[in-house]
């Protein structure tokens, strides 16, 4: 049997990250480089917490689908591009 615990708590890992990320203030004008991204999840989640991120991105899914949409689409490329948790 094959273990998967590693990869289900990364997925779980990587998602806290975007959902913090998208609701964070961070702009694709402000082209941020890595550490940026780090340091606004840390900031985004420390403000609203894991919940809280989600709920925000759920709001805006809700109201602005198209435009969350486009964010999480860029979220999720920036997410790649900062070194995954330990």
């Amino acid at each position: 049997m094959t273990k998967t615990y590693g990869h289900a708590a990364r997925m779980t890992a990587d998602s806290s990250r975007c959902e913090a990320l998208f609701a964070s203030a961070l702009q694709r004008s402000d082209t941020p480089a890595p550490d940026v991204v780090a340091e606004a999840i840390t900031r985004t989640v420390r403000q609203f917490g894991t919940r809280g991120c989600a709920c925000r991105m759920a709001q805006e899914f809700g109201d602005h689908p198209e435009a969350a949409a486009e964010r999480m689409r860029w979220v999720r490329q920036l997410i790649t591009q900062i070194p995954a948790l330990p």
